[in-house]
């Protein structure tokens, strides 16, 4: 087993064995009525998770629009988040596309923006070979200093990462880490027992699942909107207080049913739903993606309201209150 990942520290909220912290939100980006990104609204949005128990944030991702956002406003977004929440928490910022030449652009523009960690998704569309995910990865890590975190989502990218493949690149000093979002909990218990490579849960509903397997913890959306009750679930079941984190995880079913109000793969429009319904406007989604319906909005804020205060679901001095 390799050992490099339980010794990188990748940013503020880093440490050993949780190399982008526990709790991290993948953020949306806003926009003004214009359709621009508003720098100023990214750095109030990344306070306020910050606030709200995050950690770690991911910019520049799927929930943040990145396939239809310039290198250039990438560069800005990266910027603007450091600048307001880079002494607490660690920022992540997506690099990777399906070309492995724009990824290495990419990787390189963050790490110079001030990004502590680059998240680095399995090329789409292209449907490469594993050797040629092994010399994608590979590629993109040799590029820069940056600590990598790999993002498999083969309901995305079609090919998913393969245990051996990870296992491979798990021997790169710099990949550190695996946000999961294929939901096989077995191919990711084989990679975590064989090596360090650290997992996050890439789907909100099985945080649990993942962190009971040996994940320590979630790259989550709902987070925008519930953070303190994500934080309290991750504290808790790393504790080992699986009473309190099984309390949580069930509460949040609601909120699991309100993300997927918005059709597959639409969880930016629920998060922007969600945070224009508690008072924060973060623009119009740019196209293909649209904003919620009028119906789908309704249907957001009373799921929403159903989920339970946090401190019913918490006993005080249990291991989520510290």
């Amino acid at each position: 087993m390799s050992s490099h990942a339980s010794g990188v520290v990748a940013g503020p909220a880093g440490m050993p064995g949780r190399p982008f912290g526990t709790t991290l939100t993948a953020m949306v980006t806003p926009f003004d009525a214009g359709g621009a990104v508003d720098l100023d609204k990214v750095g109030e949005l990344a306070v306020r998770l910050v606030d709200a128990g995050n950690n770690g944030l991911v910019v520049n991702g799927t929930t943040g629009e990145s396939p239809t956002t310039t290198d250039a406003e990438k560069v800005d977004i990266i910027r603007a988040t450091v600048e307001a929440v880079g002494e607490r928490a660690t920022v992540i910022s997506g690099i990777g596309t399906y070309d492995t030449a724009h990824s290495i652009e990419l990787a390189r523009q963050a790490e110079q923006a001030g990004a502590h960690g680059g998240l680095l998704v399995t090329p789409y569309y292209s449907r490469p070979q594993q050797a040629g995910l092994l010399a994608h990865f590979t590629a993109v890590a040799d590029a820069t200093g940056l600590p990598i975190m790999l993002y498999d989502i083969p309901p995305r990218s079609v090919v998913a990462i393969a245990p051996d493949t990870l296992k491979k690149l798990a021997e790169h000093p710099r990949i550190v880490a695996v946000k999961d979002a294929k939901g096989d909990l077995q191919a990711g218990s084989e990679v975590i027992a064989a090596t360090d490579l650290v997992y996050y849960s890439g789907d909100d509903p099985l945080t649990l699942p993942w962190i009971s397997v040996g994940a320590v913890g979630i790259v989550s959306i709902i987070a925008h909107v519930v953070g303190p009750h994500v934080k309290a679930l991750v504290d808790a079941a790393n504790a080992g207080d699986l009473a309190t984190a099984r309390r949580i995880h069930l509460a949040l079913m609601p909120v699991h049913r309100a993300m997927g109000r918005t059709g597959g793969g639409a969880g930016l429009v629920f998060a922007r739903t969600a945070l224009a319904q508690a008072g924060f406007d973060t623009g119009t989604p740019r196209l293909p993606q649209v904003p919620a319906t009028a119906e789908q909005a309704a249907q957001i804020a009373t799921d929403l309201s159903e989920l339970a205060p946090l401190d019913t679901l918490v006993i005080p001095g249990s291991d989520a209150t510290t």
